[in-house]
């Protein structure tokens, strides 16, 4: 073949190649691949990625130095223009460098003044939260189940008559229980029962009529499930009631912003999604103004899960979802589908939930919800590739054979794992 101007391409002598290699894992596995001597391995794993770590908020006296520390190490930081001329009181931060130059600046901030050991405690967190094994066991009331071996799916039984994709269909206890148990055997590992659509503009319900809706389901299933029952609720009396009626989690779209909720949550010791929402239902299509979408969310869903914390709730309980469509437009929701991994750096299983929804229809050319199989699959396989723990979708089956395929390349860096987090707690030195 030969190149527009009519001359030959050189040849492809040495094979050189563009690695896609991520993680730590498949770092230090290319690596090991050329034969390099084992603690070479170690050193090199450490210098083969760079992390961008956004701060906000970071006070004047202290970028300078910051940047003047991460300097120090080989890495870099950016921040605001202002900084220079003393004219901005704050400015946000990112920083670049890679695990190893992280591992060197931490013990230099914290012997500094100007908030740095705060800041410096943080980032380390949030590396660790981010990069570290994402397998855990969660303590359900009733059941127990673990999320992050494998992308794992929450399957929906709406027990309602006007949910936006298949509402009126498992209206009756006797339809629903039926789709419960078929979404169990298609392969689902949580089950969550709803009973108020959610939907943009829904009308509300009242606790009393949701738990008429889902009582008699969560009563028909006891004792018929293995895997755990969520409760999708935003009331803190239909979630008591529930986990007394079988119920190991609740979903609350609502992000626990209810103290009551909290309550309940803390003193039944149940695990709980916690989602950022705008507003309610039906409101929260009215304000979709974001200064910075993923860092509004990111810091709403902190300052939740914060709350629970200091009410009582267990964090080694906390699941979080960044509410796909729940007061953000189809391109909002796009972005944080894309930039979901960020999520992680909070320090809790991530769940998200794209399955029908309408910003998939708009980015389909309007496809309406019975058209949006596809796009939703995809979706999942987005979620589960950038580290989702738990993808909830309407289409069980599709979307466990489709993330059969996430789960299989997982795998194949398994057995590196353990390696990699090795090579990450070693002496910081390069």
């Amino acid at each position: 073949m030969s190149s527009p101007t009519g001359a030959s391409p050189p040849p492809h002598r040495y094979g050189a190649r563009v690695l896609e290699a991520s993680t730590l894992a498949e770092i230090a596995r290319e690596i090991e691949a050329t034969a390099s001597d084992p603690e070479g391995v170690g050193i090199m794993t450490r210098k083969g990625r760079i992390y961008a770590v956004r701060l906000d908020d970071v006070p004047l006296t202290t970028a300078p130095i910051l940047k003047q520390e991460i300097l120090s190490v080989g890495g870099d930081s950016a921040h605001a223009r202002g900084i220079a001329d003393h004219s901005v009181p704050t400015s946000a931060v990112v920083l670049l460098a890679t695990w190893g130059q992280y591992q060197r600046l931490f013990p230099k901030l914290k012997r500094q003044p100007f908030h740095l050991k705060e800041i410096a405690d943080e980032v380390e967190r949030a590396l660790r939260a981010y990069a570290g094994p994402r397998a855990r066991k969660i303590a359900g009331v009733h059941r127990t189940f673990v999320v992050g071996d494998r992308p794992r799916v929450m399957g929906i039984v709406n027990v309602t008559p006007d949910s936006f994709f298949d509402g009126g269909a498992h209206a009756t206890p006797e339809t629903a229980v039926a789709h419960a148990l078929a979404l169990v055997a298609d392969g689902a590992d949580v089950i969550d029962v709803g009973g108020e659509s959610t939907r943009p503009g829904a009308v509300e319900v009242t606790p009393e009529a949701e738990w008429a809706r889902v009582g008699p389901v969560l009563a028909a299933l006891h004792g018929r499930l293995e895997v755990p029952i969520s409760i999708d609720t935003r009331h803190d009396l239909v979630a008591a009631r529930a986990i007394d009626a079988g119920a190991d989690l609740v979903n609350d779209v609502s992000g626990l912003r209810s103290e009551a909720m909290r309550r309940v949550v803390a003193r039944t010791g149940a695990p709980v999604v916690v989602m950022h929402m705008r507003g309610t239902p039906p409101t929260m299509q009215s304000d979709l103004g974001y200064a910075d979408l993923r860092g509004e969310v990111y810091r709403s869903l902190a300052e939740a899960t914060g709350r629970a914390i200091a009410d009582g709730v267990a964090p080694e309980r906390i699941l979080v979802d960044p509410g796909l469509g729940f007061g953000k437009s189809a391109d909002q929701s796009v972005e944080l589908l894309f930039r979901v991994g960020e999520l992680k750096s909070l320090g809790y299983p991530v769940v998200i939930g794209a399955s029908r929804k309408s910003f998939l229809g708009a980015l389909a050319g309007g496809a309406t919800g019975s058209d949006r199989l596809e796009a939703g699959l995809a979706a999942a396989v987005i979620a589960a590739e950038r580290g989702v723990a738990l993808v909830r979708t309407h289409d069980v089956g599709p979307t466990v054979r489709a993330l059969a395929l996430v789960a299989a390349g997982d795998r194949l860096a398994a057995h590196r794992e353990r390696d990699a987090e090795a090579i990450a707690a070693q002496r910081p030195d390069e």
